[in-house]
């Protein structure tokens, strides 16, 4: 259910972002507890000498980031889970990435589950669903 959207430094790499999808899926299921067969992925890649921070480029600086953005739904996580889940995957991404900037970013955004959804329903349907039928 979750979608995660990330933005790579480099040249686009179809291998490169195939293993990003496959470990952030992973940590997602290990630190969020999300379904990885309900786990979207999108990731483009944006050249080093286009990414600036502080100033000079990515490309300057010898550099690579990442930035990750994550939609969940609000109150399903914990802020210990958050945390951990952060840890996890800038420490993930410096394996992958090399020399990592630390000005990379990660984003856990908490959306209302009557306004996220995803096959043409919203999460809060699915919950009311469940609900109704454990009753």
């Amino acid at each position: 259910m979750p979608i995660l959207q990330v933005t790579l430094s480099g040249a686009p790499d179809a291998g490169k972002a195939a293993e990003v999808a496959a470990r952030l899926s992973a940590l997602t299921a290990q630190h969020l507890r999300k379904d990885p067969a309900l786990t979207s992925v999108a990731i483009t890649f944006l050249p080093e000498a286009h990414w600036f921070v502080g100033g000079p480029s990515l490309q300057t600086a010898g550099r690579a980031s990442f930035w990750l953005d994550i939609a969940v739904v609000d109150g399903t996580n914990t802020k210990d889970e958050k945390a951990a889940y952060i840890a996890a995957v800038y420490a993930e991404m410096a394996g992958l990435l090399g020399a990592l900037h630390p000005e990379s970013y990660i984003h856990v955004r908490e959306v209302k589950a009557d306004a996220y959804g995803y096959g043409g329903r919203t999460q809060e349907s699915r919950y009311v669903e469940k609900t109704l039928k454990a009753a």
